[in-house]
């Protein structure tokens, strides 16, 4: 077995300010070079059920899938299938936990299913620790911005 990508960090917001984040306002924080089309000002969407996409829209329009919710419980759980950078049959899994804790939120994250991708699996999962490593600092930014905290988008 390959060992899950484990992260774990406080934030100094609720739970629902935390998830919908996320979700609902990646398009603000997600940084550029991780996407697939790495275009500017792209719009990244979470499709909020099980079953919905995850994918990014250029401002041509095109649609780029990065993968499908598997859970969708606001604003405390989320799973996805997870494929950017890759396809559908090497999708790994991500669980995120949004854990209110007075003020604060703690947000645990085990991105798992490295096994699927066989020889490849050990190597992919380093380069998704450095991905999470570069994406979560700017997350935790974001989840703090008073622009984001302030407006409903």
């Amino acid at each position: 077995m390959i060992e899950p990508v484990r992260l774990s960090f406080d934030v100094a917001c609720p739970a629902h300010h935390a998830f919908e984040v996320w979700t609902a306002k990646a398009s603000k924080w997600w940084p550029t070079g991780s996407t697939i089309s790495q275009e500017e000002d792209l719009e990244i969407v979470f499709e909020g059920r099980v079953g919905g996409r995850i994918f990014e829209r250029t401002n041509g329009g095109q649609e780029l899938e990065w993968g499908e919710v598997t859970v969708w419980e606001p604003p405390r759980r989320l799973a996805y299938q997870w494929w950017i950078a890759t396809d559908r049959d090497s999708a790994t899994d991500v669980e995120i936990n949004f854990i209110e804790t007075g003020e604060r939120t703690r947000i645990d994250i085990e991105h798992r299913g490295w096994e699927r991708l066989a020889e490849r699996g050990a190597s992919w999962r380093d380069v998704n620790l450095g991905g999470w490593n570069g994406v979560m600092p700017v997350y935790l930014a974001a989840c703090l911005d008073p622009e984001l905290l302030s407006s409903g988008r």
